[in-house]
Formats: structure tokens, C-alpha cells, sequence
């Protein structure tokens, strides 16, 4: 897999498509976050110093072939272009020849953005003939939104059929950090994964577990691991499937010498918006619920991590939303956090919800690397091989 740091790829003056994810949370036209935005300046940046005509490919929202103005990519071109303190060239027109011609006009070291890709319907199909028209506007290809690499869309795996492509730093630096926690690994290596439910991440845990010496489960997920214990756990969210999850999960542990470790106690509540009470798991009331994990939890957690080199973090420990159940999230923040300032530790954080937490508690710092890739970050740690990698890495016009 090539990538835009190859000392033989001549940029300048060549035209280059750069799709980047620039799917950010938005309010009455107003971008809410913009860490995705500020992801993507390095390459950006380095496209100019290259002094490429640059083309900025990107979605927001799932207008599903339709356009729809509240998912224009105006606003975003407009923050972009304030961070970069640069002008961009806002394309509203649809894709045609016409196009190509006002590319052909911006200077070496110009930005022009294209309208929302998803407002055409042959950008999710992966229509060929769709993924040959926009290949046709540049001279080059550019994945820099590993975040939308689990996708097999025009805009993604589709166009590399057609034009030398390339990885962008952003794609690169989220490549080596998964790296770092699923091959090339400094061990002890931790997993601390937390959610509601143990069944959307079982093929995360399931693949992981070859590799990593302890895997701490928290949250809803957490309510699984009890139950099947026969902890009552009152009316707590769990899975229906639990006993077959998690019987999965601890045969294999067993054969890979991986631990297993979930709540020693927990906090409760009767309502999602009460006050929480800290409980022995094992004195668990039939109408409350599970939200949140207790100290003695906490304190192993520490344990764990003082014991490991490398830590992932996927997942919330509790109900954070609510203050009272956010003590166990904001102690694992803490917990990673005075282990990389003692100790050499390498920590990865990702998942939307992760990301939510981090940016909540303002604990951006705390990681080596905090991948907003979502699902295509948890996709990687499923063991599947993303479209966007895999077209990368074939393509056979670089």
C-alpha cells in the first residue's frame, strides 16, 4: 500500500482527488465538533506545499442519492478554509465535463471542494461507471478517511480501479496505531470495552483474545458476564443471547491464556436519572439496574493498567450521560492517564461513543492516538480487511 509520503509521487501541478471524512455533527448549520476537520490538515497542508491542485471528495449524512440542503458541504468548506486560512473553491454543480474545466483553472497549491458525494446515488452502489466519471477529474487518488475505508463505495474502493492511488497521514497514522494494538504489540497488552450490549462487539473480543493478556468488560456488556454467573442483575440491560456469548468468549480465553475480567461491584439505580448507590454484585435488588461500575472495579482496573504497556480503550463504563454514573469512565480517563505520565504505555482509544467520553472530560491528551474511525476502527479490530485497504493495496496504477 502506497502512500502520499513516497519520495517518487510527483505532486505538483498534478490534480488530485482527496477523499477525506468530513462528517461532522451539526445544529441549525452549525458544526458542533470539529475534530475531523482538524484531522485532516496535515494532508491538506502538505498537498499545498506539494503545490497540487487539490479536490476535496467527502459526505455528510445519509441523504441516499438525494440532495438535500441541509447536508451541504458549505459550511464545512467554509471552517476548513478558516483553519487552513485558505481560500477554497465551493463546487455546487453536479459532476460533468464542466467540472473538470474549472479544475483545470484553480492554481497549483488551490483547494476546490465538490458538493456532498452521497447526493449521488451511484456513490453507495459502487457503480462502476460512476467511479470511472469521478476518477476521470484527477491525476491521482487520495484515501485520507480511513473512517468510511469499511465502506465499499465509488468515492472509497471503486475509483482505485482507474488512478494511481494513495494513502493520505491521516489513513497512515490510524493504520500504525491499530498496528501497535493488534500486531505489533508491546505486551502486557489490556482491553478495557465497555457498551450496552456484549453482542455488537463479541467479534472484537472474539479476535482479540489471541493476542491480549486481559480484557476488562464493563457497562451493559458487563451485565452479560454477571448473569452468567447467576448474579441477579435486577432490570439491567442485557443481552438475550448472553449465555452463549459469553460461554464463547470464556472457552477461548482459556485456550489463548487470556483473562477475563468484569464488575467486582457496581452502582445502581431504580430510574436512569436517580442517584446511584454502590452495591456488592451480589446484592443486587430486583428493580434496579446496573449504571455504573463500583471502587473495588475501579481499583483492579488500576491494577490491570499498572501491570500493561499498551491499553485499548473502546467503550463507556457506565451511564455517563448522567454525573452520577460517570465515576467509573472518568476514573478509567484517569487511570490511562497517570500511567502514561509515570510509564512508558502506549494507549489507543476509539469507537463514537469512546470519542464522546473523551471529548466530554476533555481527555484528548491522555492517548497516544484517539481514532474517530468509528466503524471502520471496529470493523479493523474484528480481524476484517477493510474495502478501502484492500483496493489500496491491489491497485495496480501506482
Amino acid at each position: 500500500m502506497k502512500s502520499i509520503l513516497d519520495q517518487d509521487l510527483v505532486l505538483k501541478g498534478k490534480k488530485v482527488l482527496v477523499r477525506v471524512d468530513l462528517n461532522v455533527p451539526m445544529k441549525d448549520g452549525t458544526i458542533t465538533e470539529v475534530s475531523r476537520i482538524v484531522k485532516i490538515l496535515p494532508t491538506v497542508k502538505l498537498l499545498i506545499e506539494k503545490k497540487a491542485k487539490i479536490i476535496i471528495l467527502s459526505h455528510i449524512g445519509r441523504p441516499k442519492g438525494k440532495v438535500i440542503n441541509g447536508m451541504s458541504l458549505e459550511p464545512i468548506s467554509k471552517k476548513l478554509s478558516a483553519l487552513l486560512n485558505t481560500e477554497i473553491l465551493f463546487n455546487k454543480d453536479k459532476i460533468d465535463e464542466k467540472t473538470l474545466s474549472e479544475i483545470n483553472k484553480i492554481p497549483d497549491g488551490s483547494i476546490m471542494m465538490l458538493e456532498n458525494i452521497r447526493f449521488y446515488e451511484e456513490e453507495e452502489q459502487n457503480e462502476d461507471s460512476f467511479s470511472k466519471k469521478i476518477s476521470n477529474l484527477g491525476d491521482i487518488y487520495i484515501n485520507d478517511a480511513f473512517s468510511c475505508s469499511h465502506r465499499a463505495h465509488s468515492s472509497i474502493e471503486g475509483i482505485t480501479k482507474y488512478i494511481p492511488s494513495y494513502c493520505g497521514l491521516q489513513f497512515i497514522d490510524e493504520i500504525n496505531a491499530l498496528k501497535k494494538i493488534t500486531s505489533k504489540i508491546t505486551r502486557p497488552v489490556t482491553c478495557i470495552i465497555g457498551g450496552s450490549k456484549i453482542s455488537t462487539k463479541i467479534k472484537i473480543i472474539s479476535n482479540l483474545i489471541k493476542d491480549f493478556n486481559n480484557i476488562i468488560i464493563v457497562g451493559g456488556m458487563g451485565n452479560a458476564m454477571l448473569k452468567n454467573t447467576g448474579i441477579n442483575i435486577g432490570k439491567s440491560i442485557c443481552d438475550d443471547g448472553y449465555k452463549d456469548l459469553v460461554g464463547e468468549i470464556l472457552k477461548k480465553s482459556k485456550t489463548h491464556d487470556c483473562k477475563i475480567h468484569y464488575p467486582l461491584d457496581v452502582v445502581v439505580s431504580k430510574t436512569l436519572d436517580g442517584n446511584g448507590t454502590i452495591k456488592e454484585i451480589n446484592k443486587i435488588d430486583n428493580d434496579e439496574m446496573i449504571l455504573d461500575i463500583g471502587p473495588k472495579t475501579i481499583t483492579s482496573i488500576k491494577n490491570i493498567v499498572e501491570e500493561s504497556n499498551t491499553v485499548l480503550w473502546n467503550g463507556p463504563a457506565g451511564y455517563f450521560e448522567n454525573p452520577n454514573f460517570a465515576s467509573g469512565t472518568k476514573n478509567i480517563l484517569e487511570i490511562i492517564a497517570d500511567k502514561r505520565v509515570k510509564d512508558k504505555i502506549y494507549a489507543v482509544a476509539g469507537g463514537g461513543e469512546t470519542v464522546a467520553v473523551i471529548n466530554k472530560f476533555n481527555k484528548l491528551n491522555t492517548f497516544n492516538f484517539v481514532s474517530t474511525a468509528g466503524g471502520a476502527f471496529l470493523e479493523y479490530l474484528e480481524g476484517k480487511e477493510l474495502p478501502g485497504i484492500k483496493a489500496l493495496k491491489y491497485n495496480v496504477r501506482t
